[in-house]
């Protein structure tokens, strides 16, 4: 029996406001002008589950794909919806729309059909020389898509994202808004750098073990990466260049520039990951820097069944009062499939200790999903193998970086953060401490990096997270499994034999002391020890033997033990 078509007519019917799509005005922007109407834009339409995850399990059981796909995937009365609807006003659903585990709906259509469709308008203004098309106020969908929606991305281009790293004793410093980097300079000093081999060493890597049969995903957000200059860096390791595939998402390329812009990140990101944790198979995938290409990239790294990362890096982010409330809810449940799917997502915390660059305290985001390890920063001073000093990275006196940390004013605080004595949010809703482990980020005790032809001295949280993909990739490979969402087993009583405990220094308003603190975390990782926690940390078996079983099965039947 056909469809009555009464059923069918979203342009007849109510609009409401799409909850948490208000976007505010581009201030800093100069200039108006409305977008071209026939101009053509794709956007991601994200749509509910068919059931929701069961987040308080994460951790502690862990689903197949196939699992997830059956429970968790798209509504399929929602993606139906969204195509009837595209259909009447006259967009497109794309050829390559990705399968509904990603629960994403890709439409294609002209400005003008896109602003009827969601009853938005478009303008082009320019910030910082460069012209984006801006979506400000709040997007409105028929009544009938309420509740089936829960996010429309891609309307709006401005830049969403920052990557926190810093240049060590270089002219860099392209402290602007814009897809090309945020590299700052710190002054000179000799003979405090590491290799990340070398940084390895200090945190106590298992040396001589390898990451072989292991994936580590790196989402970017612009730059690119030569393949000579890594040959050349993995060379004078004395290390095998590593396979790095360039995943495209949204149409995002390996697009190298200069040794100025986001180059730095992507070479960063590679070299750190791979040197610490050599045999592993390494994936960029390259996205546009909008909140669209930010998510619709987490999401292809999670759902990759070619590469099957077991570990994915982020070095980007924003403070969280820059996202949308749909783009924040958006992007951490991408990160809860990750942690469902036993996968681990690492993020830089940022490099502008309390503040995050803002007024008031402030947290970075995506370091402040409670589905992610955020990760802070440390000053390290080592001699040999072993560290003769570690402190929160702060150089805030001299108007250069500091860990970025504190309290989350928008997730509330982890039943597994419970006991960690996190202050209290300024916000009702908030809660969520971050980070949650730290690592060696301040230039001046940075790393050593290749990029561009040119060796420089990198730091800046975004070294710590691929410093941790690289470890969490060496435990998958030793402990025969992926260590998945961690939070629930390291800040258990027996994690703290795992770190080594940053109790001196401060990032503006938040201080070090014994146990976590809002600047460092837990502290700094013990490798060798950290790999025996998690190996120790599986699932418990099934009377019978039946392990593989209990492991997998799906959150809701577990929870009711």
């Amino acid at each position: 029996m056909p469809p009555r078509k009464s059923a069918l007519r979203f342009s007849s019917q109510p609009r409401v406001v799409l909850r948490g799509s208000e976007k505010a005005p581009l201030a800093a922007a100069t200039g108006e002008k409305p977008v071209r109407p026939a101009s053509v834009i794709t956007v991601s339409v994200i749509v509910k589950r068919k059931s929701p995850l069961n987040t308080s399990r994460l951790g502690k059981d862990r689903l197949t794909r196939a699992q997830y796909s059956h429970k968790h995937a798209a509504d399929p009365a929602a993606i139906k919806a969204v195509r009837t609807f595209a259909k009447e006003f006259g967009l497109t659903v794309e050829k390559d729309t990705p399968k509904p585990e990603r629960r994403t709906v890709k439409l294609t259509g002209t400005v003008a059909a896109m602003q009827n469709a969601f009853g938005v308008k478009l303008v082009e203004k320019t910030l910082d020389g460069n012209v984006y098309r801006v979506r400000e106020g709040s997007i409105e969908i028929p009544t009938a898509l309420a509740g089936a929606v829960e996010a429309i991305l891609g309307l709006d281009n401005r830049p969403q994202a920052q990557p926190h790293f810093r240049v060590l004793g270089s002219a860099i410093n392209t402290n602007t808004a814009g897809t090309e980097g945020f590299a700052r300079a710190h002054a000179a000093a000799a003979g405090t750098s590491f290799t990340p081999v070398q940084v390895g060493q200090l945190y106590q890597f298992p040396q001589g073990a390898t990451a072989k049969g292991q994936t580590i995903g790196i989402i970017e957000l612009g730059g690119g990466y030569r393949t000579a200059d890594l040959t050349a860096y993995f060379k004078g390791l004395g290390q095998t260049t590593p396979k790095v595939t360039a995943v495209s998402v949204d149409k995002g390329k390996n697009s190298p520039g200069s040794a100025n812009g986001a180059d730095g990140e992507v070479m960063l990101d590679i070299e750190v990951a791979a040197a610490v944790a050599p045999g592993a198979k390494i994936v960029v995938y390259f996205a546009p820097n909008t909140d669209q290409g930010f998510i619709d990239a987490i999401g292809a790294a999670v759902h990759d069944t070619t590469n099957k990362p077991s570990v994915i890096s982020i070095s980007w982010g924003a403070p969280e009062s820059n996202w949308t409330a749909q783009a924040l809810k958006a992007l951490d449940a991408a990160c809860q499939s990750a942690a469902a799917l036993g996968i681990t997502i690492t993020v830089a915390s940022g490099d502008n200790g309390s503040t995050d660059g803002g007024t008031g305290n402030n947290v970075d985001f995506p370091a402040s999903s409670p589905h992610v390890l955020a990760c802070g920063g440390t000053k390290l001073v080592g001699n040999g193998s072993s560290i003769s000093s570690e402190v929160v990275w702060n150089e805030q006196a001299s108007g250069e970086g500091a860990s970025g940390g504190g309290v989350s004013n928008v997730f509330p605080l982890p039943g597994w953060q419970s006991s960690a004595k996190v202050p209290a949010p300024s916000v009702s809703g908030g809660g969520r401490g971050v980070p949650d482990v730290a690592g060696d980020a301040d230039p001046v005790t940075g790393y050593q990096i290749r990029v561009d032809g040119q060796n420089m001295v990198i730091g800046g949280t975004s070294a710590v997270a691929p410093l941790w993909a690289g470890l969490i990739a060496l435990n998958n490979q030793q402990n025969g499994k992926s260590a998945g969402f961690i939070q629930p087993q390291i800040y258990a009583a027996k994690g703290a034999s795992a770190f080594n405990d940053i109790v001196s220094g401060n990032n503006g308003a938040f201080f070090a002391g014994p146990g976590w603190d809002g600047c460092t975390g837990l502290g700094s990782p013990i490798g060798a020890k950290l790999i025996a926690v998690l190996g120790a940390s599986s699932p418990p078996k099934k009377k019978g033997g039946k392990k593989k079983a209990v492991r997998m099965r799906p959150a809701k039947k577990k929870s009711r033990r």
